[in-house]
């Protein structure tokens, strides 16, 4: 499995694939809200969403696994 993580902290504003989704690597995967800016997060790796591990609303640090990829 692929983990895609975030790469700052921030709150989850949207995600925007679904489990079994097939996402390319710098497709944007979900929308982080910090300090009042929206920043996308884009995967670092293909293949087909396996499992999300947050949700919208979640605040996440650096690091966080946020979906994991087959």
């Amino acid at each position: 499995m692929k983990q895609v993580k975030a790469d700052m902290s921030g709150s989850i504003w949207k995600i925007t694939t679904t489990v079994g989704e097939e996402v390319v690597t710098g497709q944007e995967i979900a929308i982080l809200e910090s300090m009042k800016m929206e920043i996308p997060m884009e995967s670092t790796a293909s293949g087909k969403v396996h499992m999300i591990h947050k949700k919208e609303g979640d605040f996440v640090e650096e690091g966080d696994i946020i979906l994991e990829l087959e």
